[in-house]
């Protein structure tokens, strides 16, 4: 019989989902991930039920409380996609500890500053990451706690030397108790820490559980680990992929569909660029995908093109959605492929932005004038008329009030609203009679000239449209209000580029978004993308790239 957690009445801990799911359906399959192959090549899964998870995160979380982990331990989590992974993240969170999530894609140089302005009191994680505590040894000084997830050979503990069976009474947590440190990718600027409490990630799970109509029973597979963490506080079994969660854009697309095929999978997450490597196969081999109720995909805009392909690969009435947000406020927005194909996508092709949805429940959206100086509290003479761009602000249950350590940011990014905050995405954007927001490019990515701002998305999506350009960057060359505005071309992989910038002019003279971009270059080689999900243009390295030219 598997012993089930004590849940304190008045907890709000977001891992008091799990202890539910394991009396509700204690042999329903909650975490499954490859294993290797057989003679045949046929994959092998390995999983953990929910009664199991349960268990093993107890077991965990009493011998990481023996080792000195406890109620508040800022704990960093360095640990593969994994059975263990998601075992360490419920037992941390039953603690009541802080854990801190940082993408190691984004580079030592900024890793080693995260940590370092965290201050880490324990560290779990795989035998790489401690060979990299012992080289860089400055950011761990306030370490008390080491786990190794695999071969220990630096001492602190081994994982399963921690494991210590029994039931485990978890922290009663208060909604705005912190749970988590999460840290953005920083393809936008320097990578921030946004504090994550119970409330905002129990607030999460209602919200998208609402926002997609997620029932529990279903099956997902998330392509990006952060993702997946919702799925048993969903009642959702997830199936970790075969792939690198590094470098979504790279993965077997191969993979992805045996994984759909044999699990019956109702639900995935793609980035973009991983959407469009496995809707290109799909449709190549003449494959669908049926068992498929929904797809999801965010971290930068997805193309026309990618979501009726993928769409196509679908049985009704599955389709795409788009959800709009951020690391700082997740959902703010989402829209479905159908009215995308059906309606929006026409103003993306005429140089409105593209169309990211209405506000999802329980979520207020409105556009402010765009200044990049601080607003310390919120009026409503900030707001522009509907139909002006502006800056995108969210105000919800699953708002971040701060970035950890970082009060210059968090005052660029927070509005205080009475007792409530304020978030500014960043993002520049419209609001049409419909309610439904349209996002026009990044705040930092508009090209100041002498006639006016010019907004990275709105422009760029005009060019897209020509069947031989891949992606587009709109970058701006000199000083900022007398900007000329540069567009860089990617083309499609094999694609004749000869006539192809007269073809860009050409198009472009047709619109107002576009008549004044007269400087358009062919990019050699593929344009630099965010770590997180291969998707977002880095268009700061770009535009310093044109600079030093």
């Amino acid at each position: 019989m598997i012993a089930q957690a004590h849940v304190p009445a008045t907890s709000c801990n977001i891992a008091s989902h799990l202890p539910r799911m394991a009396r509700l359906a204690p042999h329903r399959r909650a975490v499954v991930a490859p294993a290797g192959r057989d003679a045949q090549g046929r994959v092998t899964w390995a999983h953990l039920t929910f009664g199991q998870l349960d268990a093993r995160s107890d077991a965990l979380a009493r011998g990481l409380s023996r080792a000195g982990v406890a109620r508040g331990t800022r704990t960093v989590l360095l640990v593969k996609p994994s059975l263990d992974f998601f075992a360490l993240t419920f037992a941390l969170f039953k603690l009541g500890a802080v854990i801190v999530m940082i993408d190691p894609g984004i580079g030592r140089k900024a890793l080693l500053k995260c940590l370092h302005e965290v201050e880490p009191e324990a560290f779990v994680g795989i035998p790489a990451a401690h060979v990299a505590r012992l080289l860089f040894r400055r950011p761990f000084r306030k370490v008390r706690t080491l786990v190794t997830v695999g071969r220990r050979f630096w001492g602190g503990h081994g994982l399963e030397d921690l494991v210590d069976p029994g039931p485990f009474e978890m922290a009663p947590t208060a909604p705005d108790e912190v749970a988590a440190i999460l840290f953005t990718s920083g393809s936008t600027g320097i990578p921030k820490g946004a504090v994550y409490t119970h409330g905002i990630f129990d607030a999460q799970v209602r919200l998208i559980r609402d926002l997609y109509g997620i029932e529990p029973g279903e099956i997902d597979l998330p392509t990006f680990p952060l993702f997946a963490l919702f799925d048993p506080a969903l009642g959702m079994t997830a199936i970790l992929p075969d792939m690198d969660a590094r470098f979504p854009a790279k993965a077997d697309p191969a993979k992805l569909v045996e994984a759909i095929e044999d699990h019956g999978v109702t639900e995935m997450f793609g980035s973009p660029a991983l959407l469009d490597n496995l809707s290109r196969y799909c449709v190549q081999r003449g494959i669908r995908l049926p068992t498929l109720r929904r797809v999801l995909s965010a971290g930068a805009p997805v193309r026309g093109d990618v979501l009726a392909r993928m769409a196509s690969v679908l049985e009704k009435p599955a389709q795409v959605h788009t959800p709009f947000g951020a690391t700082e406020s997740l959902p703010v927005a989402s829209i479905g492929s159908d009215e995308v194909l059906a309606e929006t996508l026409a103003g993306t092709a005429a140089g409105k932005g593209i169309c990211v949805g209405r506000p999802a429940p329980e979520t207020t959206v409105r556009i402010i004038r765009v200044t990049d100086e601080p607003i310390a509290r919120w009026s409503d003479d900030l707001e522009v008329p509907r139909g002006t761009v502006g800056e995108i602000t969210v105000r919800g249950p699953a708002v971040t009030k701060s970035y950890f350590a970082r009060p210059e940011q968090t005052a660029l990014a927070k509005i205080a609203e009475g007792e409530a905050v304020v978030h500014r995405m960043g993002d520049l954007g419209w609001q049409d009679e419909q309610g439904r927001i349209w996002m026009c490019g990044r705040k930092s990515h508009r090209v100041e000239t002498a006639e006016g701002p010019l907004f990275s998305v709105m422009v760029e999506e005009i060019f897209n449209q020509h069947p031989a350009v891949l992606r587009t960057a709109l970058v701006g060359a000199g000083p900022r209000g007398a900007q000329r505005p540069v567009l860089l071309v990617e083309p499609e992989a094999g694609a004749d580029t000869s006539g192809l910038v007269e073809a860009l002019l050409e198009l472009g003279a047709r619109h107002e978004a576009t008549s004044r971009v007269r400087d358009i270059r062919i990019h050699a080689g593929r344009f630099p993308v965010d770590v997180r999900h291969n998707a977002k243009i880095e268009r700061e390295k770009l535009a310093r790239a044109l600079e030093a030219k």
